[in-house]
């Protein structure tokens, strides 16, 4: 074990030296670059500071089908041209939205970033938004919410439980956002979106990779340079409010299991008073859900076998309040109500007893060759640093993660555990299963 210690910290500490240069353009763009010369290839993602949770009631979804027009053509581009052209270049290219963020990449051979960033720039503040492409966009967003949540009773089970979690947050909105909302979706919408938001004083760009920083920065000036600035005005804060006591809905739907998820909440690295907690609820999720040796497979999966599957998960790395949350499937001889129960069990466990030294040193050393793993992905590398970003912290938390992970003790996962997985501040949301003919009835 000190071998696998020294090893992982070896490679973390030559992650940890890896040259990252940083410039503000003129027009308030942010460009940070990472070398990473291992491989003759690089990643160029532009992040936006705009995602679900800057929504408001009645456009819900709008980042998500905007994230999907920008595909659709601008005054120099026919709809689709982009991708085939990073493609005709050997290059993969896509996007994703965030209750934070939109986001968008391409992977390609390590010269050919002035192709990314001509191509970037254009759409920035080029996009042309055609009513027909529109049409056609907003029905295929119609049907992958139908295929992956309407159609799923666990995601389904999820949006309603993040519904009744969240009062007052913007992260009781779906990412890809209510069905009524969609449909009615028009064209002017997203045109008002992408002018609020679609501007280099909004966007980071972020290149990772076998790149040459100087002349990197060099060509982004050349491209996004001339791209004037938008008056932005970041959202007002929401903070969500004090639940006054516990919260628990059953949700109907076709299925053939049962399924709980439950949630306490829980600050982030951004919204945390004392810097340390994210970081105990960070070691404190994967005690309870860190692979086979971890105590809920230990306890509910493969001891008392009370669950098929259980989980435990955070993300510290949101840019509001959060949750801390858990989830399971029973075991075919046993129930919703008893997998609820030992999953409390495992919780309250955690607030009265201090984990053991072996037990936390072992985590700490999974935690870090997860890591390890995480950052030999030069995507992964750009992502962290962009997400970081674009929620308002320094890219240097990301680099520190590791390290503040490692300082935490077991009466820091013990205070944690006590201060805000209460029962009070709990949401439950439990599937019933239904079949056909129940649902007519």
């Amino acid at each position: 074990m000190k071998y696998f210690l020294v090893c992982i910290g070896l490679i973390l500490s030559g992650f940890s030296q890896a040259k990252i240069t940083e410039v503000m353009l003129d027009n308030g763009m942010k460009i940070i670059v990472k070398e990473d010369h291992r491989s003759p290839v690089m990643v160029s993602q532009i992040w936006y500071r705009v995602g679900s949770s800057y929504e408001h009631g009645g456009i819900t979804g709008v980042s998500h089908i905007l994230e999907h027009m920008m595909f659709k053509g601008t005054e120099k581009l026919e709809p689709n041209e982009f991708s085939e052209i990073i493609s005709y270049n050997g290059g993969r290219e896509n996007a994703f939205t965030g209750r934070d963020y939109t986001a968008y990449f391409q992977r390609m051979e390590k010269s050919l970033y002035p192709l990314s960033f001509e191509l970037e720039a254009d759409r920035m503040r080029n996009l042309k938004l055609d009513k027909a492409e529109f049409a056609k966009e907003r029905q295929v967003v119609t049907e992958e919410r139908r295929l992956r949540t309407d159609n799923n009773p666990e995601s389904l089970t999820f949006e309603q439980f993040a519904a009744a979690a969240f009062v007052n947050s913007p992260y009781r909105n779906p990412i890809i956002g209510w069905m009524t909302d969609i449909k009615n979706m028009q064209l002017e919408d997203l045109q008002k979106w992408y002018e609020k938001w679609y501007a280099p004083n909004n966007a980071i760009l972020v290149v990772a990779g076998d790149v040459e920083p100087d002349k990197v920065i060099s060509e982004a000036k050349k491209h996004f340079g001339p791209l004037k600035p938008s008056n932005i005005n970041p959202p007002k804060p929401q903070k969500e409010i004090l639940s006054l006591g516990p919260r628990q809905i059953k949700v109907k739907a076709p299925g053939k299991v049962p399924y709980i998820i439950m949630g306490y909440p829980v600050p982030s690295v951004s919204s945390a008073k004392d810097s340390w907690e994210p970081y105990a609820l960070e070691v404190l999720a994967y005690i309870l859900d860190g692979g086979r040796s971890s105590r809920i497979s230990r306890h509910l999966i493969r001891g008392a076998k009370v669950a098929s599957s259980a989980s435990a998960g955070y993300d510290a790395t949101d840019r509001l309040q959060t949750m801390f949350m858990l989830d399971g499937v029973p075991s075919d001889t046993h129930t919703v109500e008893e997998v609820k129960q030992s999953l409390l069990k495992q919780v309250n466990q955690l607030k009265t007893e201090l984990v053991k030294p072996q037990e936390l040193a072992k985590i700490k050393a999974q935690l870090k060759a997860a890591k390890v793993y995480e950052r030999d992905s030069i995507f992964y590398q750009a992502m962290q640093i962009g997400k970081m970003e674009s929620i308002g912290l320094p890219w240097k938390v990301a680099e520190e993660f590791v390290d503040k992970l490692n300082q935490i003790t077991p009466e820091q996962i013990r205070e944690v555990a006590k201060k805000y997985l209460l029962d009070d501040r709990l949401t439950v949301a439990i599937l019933e299963p239904q079949s056909p003919a129940e649902l007519k009835n």
